[in-house]
Parts: structure tokens; sequence; C-alpha cells
């Protein structure tokens, strides 16, 4: 294990988890390492969903909250969330098939669903117009900076990870883009940016339709938008049930 850190190996893939959240993340040799910054999301995402759900905000949280982890990485932001939530039925999805292997051993024990595929694609049909919290944590690294990172990151997590486009945005927008028609009225969208990039992510999630804030925190050095759905949208249609055939509870 020396050897492998002293080679350069993040100190995370060598004993094969991180701390996040106060939980012990599994991370597999690959995959993207959870940041410290990123627990300020979950914090973010985990009061949002606490709050009560209905039209107009109106009423007590009596159903769990529908929570969906995209670009989930080792799942650990999904694994916080139903560890921080009384009741949370919780899905997960990556592009990158390493990344789906562990975020699966990661959500287990909550009876998390992980799927395989780009962003929205591989989720149930059925969580259209019915999720709570939307957490992405979307790469948003500009192509030409990737190898400015340290080397633990360049060199051993995963380019799809990190990589954001041009100017960092790329995967954001496409995020931001389809999350109306996936958000329950009075829903959010909640992502990771640099403070440099907020600007221009929240003018794509006010294009998208939803919205926008930024909150900060200096402590942990991050930088989280949050856009929410008006509840009186209904571009997409009426809040129903979601049918039980999509239907796979992750209880907290």
């Amino acid at each position: 294990m020396v050897d492998r850190r002293a080679a350069g190996q993040p100190l995370e893939h060598v004993l094969g988890w991180a701390e996040f959240c106060g939980l012990r993340i599994a991370v597999d040799p690959g995959v993207f390492i959870p940041r410290r910054r990123t627990e300020f999301l979950v914090r973010k995402a985990a009061a949002l969903a606490r709050r009560p759900r209905g039209p107009g905000g109106e009423g007590p949280a009596r159903r769990p909250a529908v929570v969906v982890d995209l670009c989930c990485g080792s799942g650990a932001v999904g694994a916080a969330l139903a560890a921080a939530l009384n009741r949370v039925e919780g899905y997960a999805a990556d592009i990158d098939p390493a990344a789906v292997r562990c975020a699966r051993r990661n959500v287990a024990a909550a009876g998390g669903q992980v799927y395989l595929g780009d962003l929205y694609e591989p989720l149930p049909a059925g969580l259209r117009g019915h999720v709570d919290v939307l957490a992405a944590n979307v790469p948003y690294v500009p192509t030409e900076e990737v190898g400015l990172l340290p080397p633990e990151a360049r060199d051993h997590e995963p380019r799809v990870a990190l990589d954001g486009g041009a100017d960092g945005l790329d995967v954001l927008r496409r995020v931001t883009a389809a999350a109306p028609g996936w958000l329950a009225e009075g829903g959010h969208l909640l992502f990771e940016t640099s403070e440099r990039q907020a600007p221009q992510a929240v003018d794509a999630v006010a294009r998208g339709g939803l919205i926008p804030r930024v909150a900060r925190s200096g402590r942990l050095n991050a930088t989280v938008v949050i856009g929410t759905r008006h509840a009186c949208q209904d571009e997409r249609g009426s809040r129903g049930p979601i049918p039980a055939t999509s239907r796979k509870p992750w209880p907290g």
C-alpha cells in the first residue's frame, strides 16, 4: 500500500474507501473520488428534501422524498442522502460502468437503484415529473484545464468525470435543459460548480425554466447552484402517483 501511494495513486484508491459525510464510501481504482466540498451540496439537498411537499409546498411530507443522484460516481451523494433522511426513495445513474458497480455497493444497504447510461436516459420513465431532489455532481473542469489538475485526479480518475467541455458547462447545460421534465412541482435541481462559472450556470438554470439561486460555503470552498421548479408549473402535466412498476423504495 505504501508503494502504491508513493507511486502516485490516490490514497482513497489505495485504501479502497473515502470518508464522506461521516460515511465510509467504497471507491475502486479508476472511480471518481468524492470531494469533501461536495458535503455542502448534500446538506443543501437534505434540507430541501425535508421540506413539506405538495402544490405550493403546503402540508406535511407524508411520503418519502424522491431523490435522484445523477452523474453519481461512487454513489456517495445518494448514500449520504439516504443516511441523512428518515424516508427516501432513491435512484442513481452514471455513464461509467466501473462507477456504477461501485455505486451499487455503496447504496445497496439503503435499497437504492443504480442505472448505467447517459444522464437521464437509463432512469425509469415513471420518475418523470416526480423527483423532489435531483442532485447532479456534473463534471465542470474546462477541457484545457484538466491537465492542470493534481496528478491524482488527472492520472487516476476517469476523464468523463472531470472534463466539462470547452467552458466546463457542456454537461451542466444538458442536465438543466431536461431537469424540469423530471422534477415534481416545487422540486429542486442542485449541482456544484466553481465560483467563476456560477453566473453562466445560473443563466443555464433560468433558460431551462427553473428559478435559480446560488449557495456558497467559504469553509469548504464550495459553490452550489439550486434550480427550483415553480409549484404552479404544469407544462409536464399534473402530479400523480409513480406507477408501481417503476417504483422501487430506497428507505433511509
